[in-house]
This record gives C-alpha cells, sequence and structure tokens, in this order.
C-alpha cells in the first residue's frame, strides 16, 4: 500500500476535509469502493468530535485488513464517546458532505448538539467503539458497504494499560540492570506495541471467526500485561523527539519469574509479525532494526533471570547482538 498509513489533523474544521479526503482515497487504493460512503460519514463524525471535544494532537490511522479495513482517530483526551440517540430525527440521505466542509468551527459544534449523534458512526459501521489510554483515547470504525436503516453496530468500549506503568513487587525480587537504552528506540518500542496489541485485539474481537490465531495472540497479550508493567514509566520517552538525550540505564526489580515472562514477548512478537504477514494487515511488520533492539531488551530480562550479567546495548549493525558486558 503506496497511502499513507497516517495523517496529523491540524486544528479547525478544515480538518474534517481532510479527513475525509484521505479516508476516500485509502477506501480506493485498496480497492474497497464500496466502503467510500460510509466511511466519509463516519470519519467526519469522528473528527468532528475530535475536534470539537478532543485535545491535540489529533490523528487518523487505517488499521485492520483489506477484508476488514479499520479507521481510527486518535486524541489527547481521556473522556470516552458517549453515544445518544439524538440523530433518529436527521435526514441523512439530504445531508451534503460538501456544504459540511464549509462550516466554521461553530456551526459545527452546533450541529453535533442538534442530532448529529455517535449514531451515525453505529449506523454506517460493521463494528466500531473506542479505547482509552493513559495518554488519550483511540476511536475507531470499521465502514459498512450500506448505510444501516437502523440501530447500527453496537458500541465496544475497552481500556488499555501502559506495558511499562509504574508496578512496585516486593517479594522474591531480581534487580534487572538494562544499560545504555536509546530513548527514541525505546519509546518507538513502547508505541509499536501498544499499537499492536490494539489491533490483534481489535480483529479478534470484531472478527473472532475470520482470525482463529488473533484470539491466540490476543490471549497471550492480555496474559503477559501485568508482567510487562515496571517502574520503566511512559514519562521518560515522551519527549524523545531527537537522538540528543544520554540513553537511559534502569534498574528494574521484579519477581524472576516476571523477567522470564518479559523475555518470553521476543517470541510472541516474532509470532505477530507473522501473523500480520499471513493476514495482510495495514499494520506494517517490524523493521529489522525495530526488531534488533527488541531483542536485545527483552532478552536482557531473560538473561539476567538466568543470572547472567547485563549487556549494554551497541547498536543494530550486523546482527544486532551487543557486544559488551558491564
Amino acid at each position: 500500500m503506496q497511502h499513507r498509513q497516517t495523517l496529523d489533523l491540524a486544528p479547525g474544521p478544515r480538518s474534517v476535509h481532510d479527513a475525509r479526503r484521505w479516508v476516500v482515497a485509502t477506501c480506493r487504493e485498496l480497492g474497497r469502493e464500496d466502503l467510500v460512503d460510509c466511511a466519509e460519514l463516519g470519519i467526519s463524525e469522528l473528527v468532528t468530535n475530535a475536534v470539537l471535544h478532543g485535545d491535540q494532537p489529533v490523528r487518523m490511522q487505517v488499521s485492520g485488513t483489506p477484508e476488514h479495513p479499520r479507521f481510527e482517530v486518535h486524541d489527547a483526551s481521556t473522556i470516552a464517546p458517549q453515544p445518544s440517540t439524538q440523530a433518529g430525527g436527521f435526514d441523512l440521505d439530504a445531508f451534503d458532505l460538501d456544504a459540511f466542509d464549509a462550516l466554521d468551527e461553530a456551526q459545527l459544534a452546533s450541529l453535533t448538539t442538534v442530532g448529529r449523534g455517535l449514531d451515525i458512526v453505529a449506523r454506517a459501521s460493521i463494528a466500531w467503539g473506542a479505547e482509552i489510554e493513559e495518554d488519550g483515547k483511540t476511536v475507531w470504525f470499521e465502514p459498512a458497504p450500506e448505510l444501516s436503516e437502523e440501530g447500527g453496530a453496537p458500541y465496544q468500549l475497552t481500556y488499555a494499560r501502559s506495558p511499562f506503568a509504574e508496578d512496585h513487587t516486593r517479594v522474591g525480587e531480581v534487580a534487572v540492570q538494562i544499560n545504555g537504552v536509546p530513548v527514541v528506540a525505546f519509546g518507538h518500542f513502547q508505541r509499536h506495541y501498544r499499537d499492536l496489541r490494539r489491533e490483534i485485539r481489535l480483529l479478534a474481537l470484531a472478527h473472532e471467526d475470520d482470525y482463529p490465531l488473533g484470539k491466540v495472540l490476543s490471549e497471550h497479550f492480555d496474559a503477559l500485561e501485568r508482567p510487562l508493567r515496571s517502574n520503566m514509566g511512559r514519562e521518560q520517552v515522551d519527549e524523545a523527539n531527537d537522538g540528543g538525550r544520554p540513553p537511559l540505564a534502569p534498574r528494574l526489580r521484579m519477581p524472576r519469574e516476571t523477567a522470564r515472562q518479559i523475555g518470553g514477548l521476543i517470541d510472541l512478537l516474532d509470532a505477530a509479525d507473522e501473523f500480520s504477514r499471513a493476514q495482510r494487515l495495514l499494520t506494517a511488520p517490524r523493521e529489522p532494526e525495530q526488531r534488533a533492539f527488541q531483542i536485545w531488551f527483552l532478552g536482557e530480562f531473560r538473561r539476567q533471570a538466568a543470572g547472567a550479567p547485563p549487556v549494554a546495548w551497541q547498536g543494530s549493525a550486523g546482527s544486532g547482538a551487543p557486544s559488551r558486558a558491564l
């Protein structure tokens, strides 16, 4: 797929127009002309809500598969959307999307309070919902080939915790020293893990029969969620936008079995990459340099749980394996 998989949206009503154009182009590139009308309706509502009621930054993303594409709108507010039934008297057949582009912010706000509720998204979707995260929310929908006459898809609300949120342990601990962690690479790892876990969970939630392996992988991710919580909080990488910050050297205390379980995530991420390729997921598998960093980082938990000394990150040249013990 040559089209961009993400789109950053600037504040203001113009973002709705940009979002609609992006969604139409994406559907057509996927060969899904049948989804264009419902995709435009759904994204107009979600981006309007994000602009008016969410917090910047606002970003769009396409995930799922060509058979089941899913459009997501991310913003920095953690307030869950509140579906209503206000749109019951709204004439969608008479709704002019082109005229909608010309509305200013005050007119948009007025329109969304007189009946254009989130039930429009439900009627334009085969599945939709929201996931609340520590740093914002993701509202997503899978456009339907045609608008439902009434009701529509049920709203699915889920919550995600950062796999690296603070979690103190006290009994039977082992100290794991991770030396030379590049801030940018670790930030990318956190975001990749969070996006991948959500991607596979939502596929399993909406299409369990089509993707049985997705359900198995989702269950494994859920089983690892608690062991993954550690003292490496998101605040350490929130501003990791360049390579100027010095590497991290966290010392983490946890039960030895927890460290082994975290090391086991190496195998789970490899399985998820294979699933991504086999099912043609629109979320791309990892690049080799991403995988090399993750093997080293997660491997330190596995190695040190077995009593080995720390080995610092030496970059992704060659096999990506570190080469110096500290």
